[in-house]
């Protein structure tokens, strides 16, 4: 579910919910029944009080994040954001990238390929597709990324989805016997060689609809939060304070 629809499913909730219901008992369960009643198929992770008193984090299978009253009758989506003594802090945000820091660290390190720094200062994950042009560019930075202490984990994000040419292609590097090459092939435009096994690319690509990808390269960061798009290296190794 990506942010529209999630944004329209929400208006639809707010139109349709009825008389407020009472607190007592439960409050996030009584939170996510009305809101799952009210619109069906809606996949609901979590529901848990925000740190604004009496607003409620509700945390949807499609990774988004929307806020309710106590009572679940008003919804709103967007960031919350808190005063603190040191400026504006985006709460949904750090909310957001807890999560996503949960997830990535209990899928764990199996079955990825991966791009080793031999000083190794950092880690990123990235959700790459064979096919993405940034994907390519960022792939060309993959030594200079190297060279800078930082090791590229790849996590296969087929764009297409599953069954398609890119999807397939994916499969086929992972499968591979040499994987780095076959990846360094396949980003560079050559064909590879077909090739079927047991392979974690669909585990992969629904790890990445969990934690919020929405286009690649998608660098998940040793904290949990998320770059989107493509970066050069120096600048990443700047931002992530090795230079």
């Amino acid at each position: 579910m990506n942010v529209k629809q999630w944004f329209m499913l929400v208006l639809m909730a707010v139109g349709v919910l009825g008389s407020a219901f009472s607190v007592a008992g439960d409050v996030e369960d009584k939170i996510s029944e009305r809101l799952s009643s009210a619109i069906p198929g809606l996949e609901i992770v979590s529901v848990r009080e925000s740190e604004a008193k009496g607003l409620y984090e509700i945390h949807s299978g499609g990774g988004e994040t929307v806020y309710a009253t106590q009572d679940g009758q008003y919804l709103f989506t967007g960031d919350l954001l808190k005063v603190t003594s040191m400026g504006i802090a985006n709460v949904t945000k750090e909310t957001k990238a807890n999560a996503r820091h949960k997830a990535m660290t209990d899928f764990g390190r199996d079955g990825l390929i991966s791009y080793k720094a031999s000083d190794e200062k950092t880690v990123i994950d990235v959700f790459t597709d064979i096919d993405c042009p940034y994907c390519r560019k960022l792939h060309d930075e993959v030594p200079k990324l190297n060279d800078y202490g930082i090791t590229v984990n790849y996590y296969a994000y087929p764009r297409s989805k599953p069954g398609s040419p890119s999807f397939v292609k994916y499969v086929s590097v992972w499968c591979a016997e040499d994987q780095q090459s076959a990846m360094n092939a396949a980003k560079a435009g050559h064909t590879v060689p077909a090739a079927t096994c047991d392979n974690p690319v669909l585990e992969q690509y629904e790890l990445g609809q969990r934690v919020g990808v929405t286009g690649t390269p998608a660098i998940v960061l040793e904290d949990g939060n998320i770059v989107p798009g493509f970066v050069p290296a120096r600048n990443l190794a700047e931002g992530l304070g090795l230079l």
